[in-house]
């Protein structure tokens, strides 16, 4: 059982990393300047990955309520 929630802690860590490297690259795009129609185009992908990354945030939240944090001092 442990090994099942270990494996999904795994998952949605990654899929948080990956949303914040999408979030991160989009605005990045958006500091370089391509013109109007463009950055119109990437605020768009900002706000999906701004919404993919609270949603990765909140499922990672309930798959273990007490963090990361709280895991490694449990573990001491």
């Amino acid at each position: 059982m442990l090994e099942l929630l270990d494996l999904e802690l795994a998952n949605a860590r990654r899929r948080l990393n990956r949303a914040e490297r999408a979030l991160e690259h989009a605005e990045d795009m958006l500091e370089a300047d391509c013109g109007v129609g463009i950055n119109l185009a990437i605020c768009c992908r900002i706000r999906s990955a701004q919404r993919r990354v609270a949603d990765a945030r909140q499922r990672l939240a309930k798959i273990d309520p007490r963090g990361p944090v709280d895991r490694a001092l449990m573990s001491v």
